[in-house]
């Protein structure tokens, strides 16, 4: 019997999208079409103001072509960031029996949205939630404008909770929905040998941590939309001084944090982390926090954090916090406007505490991995 195929087009190779790329091999014959190739050999990335070159294979394990992108100013989430002529032609050649399209706010994957829609089977992966939208006009206007987008799916690949409800907002059925969770390979963050901790015992001695110091962890991009102001306002209210705070990572706010946070010997700062050492870097704090005040439709982090055992504080403005985070249990989810509650949160925290919340965390997210997504594409498409 003959297997059937599926067409992806995406923007270009992502560290999370890839292991995923490579499990959809069991059930059908894969093939990924990238309209935007610039970021497998490295980039300049305008946020943490570095060249960014993953240290991790992006394009090994399944077959991918990347479509020439005449686009003067090539780009993700650009509609006019990928113009692939070719796109469509290369597809039919491909002979797919479905076709699956990573976001729609480039011309290239809305064009093939629509041309499609009808030929076969059209499925949508994004993960946009309702977290940010507001009741203006504006807003109604793109409320109607999404309709018609996803007037060309026939099935939604939503990631979590705010995903699914946002699918719904926007004229989806629940029959049209199919829960492939956001996951991560959770085994590269598992220590099976232990020898992540050790790594991460060994740094943490170079920074002078011991022990008895709690630590709480930032990693990513430091932009306004992170709300890092207000993670050091909170912080530094919390007075303990067995108390630690890092920041990992580099970008436009950088120095002015660094400012802000001078006078508090308990902060470090340390640049941007590749993506091998991330299990090591995680193991640094004993909880991660992901202070968010808009744009965190997920919070793949979290997933990270949580697969390396780590305790995790979320604002309620990042997506994956009704999925992932179970209040008391693993963590805490604050209000991302309210300093006060996320330093009553911080002073409340013991090393005890935390590293019995890890636990909770890596038990939860066992679930969330690519096998679930995988069975709940089995029963409909095999």
């Amino acid at each position: 019997m003959r297997r059937k195929k599926l067409a992806i087009v995406h923007t270009h190779p992502v560290q999370y999208n890839v292991p995923w790329f490579i499990e959809l091999q069991k059930i059908f014959d894969v093939k990924v079409f990238y309209t935007w190739a610039q970021t497998h050999k490295g980039y300049w990335d305008k946020k943490f103001k570095r060249f960014i070159k993953w240290d991790i294979p992006l394009t090994e394990g399944y077959d991918y072509e990347f479509v020439k992108n005449f686009s003067p100013r090539p780009g993700p989430n650009i509609l006019w960031g990928t113009i692939n002529p070719g796109l469509i032609n290369r597809i039919k050649l491909f002979k797919p029996d479905f076709l699956l399209v990573y976001g729609w706010k480039n011309l290239s994957h809305l064009h093939a949205m629509v041309y499609f829609h009808g030929r076969l089977p059209v499925l949508f992966r994004g993960d946009s939630t309702m977290l940010d939208n507001g009741k203006s006009h504006k807003d109604k206007l793109r409320q109607n404008f999404l309709q018609w987008v996803y007037s060309h799916v026939d099935y939604a690949l939503y990631v979590g909770t705010e995903n699914k409800k946002y699918f719904l907002t926007h004229g989806l059925n629940n029959n049209q929905l199919i829960f492939v969770p956001h996951a991560i390979n959770n085994e590269h963050f598992f220590d099976k040998d232990g020898r992540y901790t050790r790594e991460a015992t060994k740094w943490r001695k170079e920074l002078g941590l011991g022990e008895e110091h709690l630590t709480f962890l930032y990693a990513g991009k430091f932009e306004p939309k992170k709300n890092l102001r207000l993670l050091l306002k909170a912080f530094s209210a919390d007075t303990n001084p067995q108390h630690r705070l890092i920041l990992i990572g580099n970008g436009p706010e950088e120095q002015e944090l660094k400012a802000m946070a001078r006078p508090d010997k308990r902060i470090i700062f340390l640049p941007f982390q590749n993506q091998s050492q991330m299990p090591v870097v995680y193991r640094l704090g004993h909880l991660l926090v992901l202070p968010s005040a808009w744009g965190e439709t997920w919070g793949l982090v979290v997933n990270e954090a949580m697969a390396s055992g780590r305790a995790v504080l979320v604002s309620d403005k990042v997506g994956c916090a009704p999925d992932l985070v179970q209040q008391g249990e693993n963590g805490y989810i604050f209000n991302h406007k309210n300093t006060a509650e996320l330093t009553r949160i911080m002073e409340n925290m013991t090393v005890e505490k935390a590293q019995k919340m890890g636990q909770v965390s890596q038990s939860i997210i066992k679930h969330w991995s690519y096998q679930t997504g995988l069975e709940n594409l089995k029963k409909i498409f095999t």
